[in-house]
């Protein structure tokens, strides 16, 4: 574990990161175990996973500002 980190810290800012319980005993699990090249593998999906749903909420956003356009066009 970081030195500078304490335990708490890392599964403080793991839930704010919105992952769920068994992401962050496996993510410490592997920190205990010396195998942070895994828990960082396990933070990418992670963080895969979050820009996914930032990319499909992106588009239904895009899609009603087009709605918005059109019917603000219509009036004109």
């Amino acid at each position: 574990m970081r030195k500078n980190q304490s335990k708490e810290a890392i599964i403080q800012n793991l839930k704010d990161a919105g992952c769920d319980s068994e992401t962050i005993e496996n993510f410490m699990a592997d920190l205990q175990k010396g195998k942070e090249a895994n828990g960082l593998k396990r933070l990418a999906v992670h963080r895969k996973n979050l820009l996914d749903s930032l990319h499909r909420e992106q588009k239904c956003i895009d899609c009603l500002d087009y709605l918005i356009y059109q019917m603000k066009e219509a009036e004109k």
